[in-house]
């Protein structure tokens, strides 16, 4: 009828995203942004739920099974901002009538480049340096002082040979790595190194267990979910050759985290660079009092190029599911 104006869709933001993005979702969307920039509670959740059309939520979001059942819920897409959606109970948020989308892809670069440097911190020492030299404590330079390994010819193991696994295997080989890489299947794997030329020089490892009996380094860069929760637990640890070096820039629910700290204190180990942790802000205090372990506050893909992008793909999504398109980028 003339002179009807269509409501249009609400969308509530509960985090801030960068201008750009903000702005492109307040162009297109009645857009509620969280104002405080602090993770919401299940309450608030379950309050965003009932009053908007689409939730973009991120990984501070926990969207299990007890929130998405507190309907009835006027939501119906999560457009996450991330590639990993292990915060969201897929199952009940499928139930519950909900589309989920998330942001892959456009991290992979990024996220590799601080795999690299966790690589490089820790078998060179770089933050018990950096540290010393801030205290004031650096004695000068002598032939002994403060050695680390070198990159070239070390044996880094790939755990998850995906977009980002991949990627890191790249940067590691220009660095005169050697490269092997696990994944679900070691098929998989082969048919990723067969269909990329400059990934040629990386062996495959028929299991998770070979690659950590051989690595000097590993990385783990697979997702999080049933199978791999705890993966590198005490036996994997013990696995790993003595004083090899454990990277991890995918999710803290990989490692547990007391066995690290165990096997960092026997010296089985030679140290640890984590981007991630178990239970995100706070992290293991047996591994903060560590010299030999790199703690960074989950920077994978903490560039503003890169959070424009995922932003603006979570927007992607949300337009599409609001106009009746192929949404980009669907979850499950």
């Amino acid at each position: 009828m003339a002179g009807v104006t269509t409501p249009r869709p609400r969308v509530v933001l509960t985090r801030r995203l960068p201008a750009t993005v903000e702005a492109a979702f307040a162009r297109d969307f009645d857009c509620v942004p969280n104002a405080a920039d602090a993770p919401m509670d299940a309450a608030a959740l379950r309050r965003a739920l009932a009053d908007c059309d689409v939730l973009v939520p991120t990984v501070t979001d926990r969207l299990d099974a007890a929130v998405l059942a507190g309907g009835p819920h006027r939501c119906r897409l999560l457009a996450n901002v991330g590639a990993g959606t292990d915060h969201v109970d897929l199952a009940a948020a499928h139930r519950a009538g909900l589309v989920v989308t998330n942001t892959p892809g456009v991290l992979t670069d990024d996220t590799a480049d601080v795999a690299l440097a966790l690589v490089l911190m820790t078998m060179r020492r770089l933050g018990e340096g950096e540290r010393l030299v801030r205290a004031g404590a650096w004695p000068g330079w002598a032939p002994t002082h403060h050695l680390g390994r070198a990159l070239g010819g070390a044996t880094l193991g790939i755990v998850g040979f995906g977009r980002i696994g991949q990627a890191l295997a790249r940067r590691a080989l220009a660095c005169g790595m050697r490269v092997q890489a696990c994944g679900r299947t070691p098929g998989r794997v082969r048919t990723a190194i067969a269909a990329d030329a400059t990934l040629g020089a990386v062996h495959a490892c028929d299991t998770l267990d070979a690659l950590l009996a051989t690595s000097d380094v590993v990385s783990l860069h697979a997702p999080s979910t049933r199978e791999t929760r705890g993966m590198i637990d005490a036996a994997a640890l013990a696995r790993m050759r003595p004083g090899a070096v454990l990277v991890n820039t995918a999710r803290g629910a990989l490692v547990d985290e007391d066995a690290l700290a165990d096997a960092l204190a026997a010296g089985q180990l030679g140290g640890a660079g984590l981007d991630v942790h178990a239970e995100e802000p706070r992290v293991h205090p047996r591994l903060a009092a560590r010299e030999d372990v790199v703690l960074l506050p989950h920077l994978g893909s903490a560039t503003l190029e890169t959070r424009t992008a995922m932003g603006m793909l979570a927007h992607a999504n949300a337009v599409a599911w609001r106009d009746g398109a192929a949404l980009p980028a669907p979850v499950g």
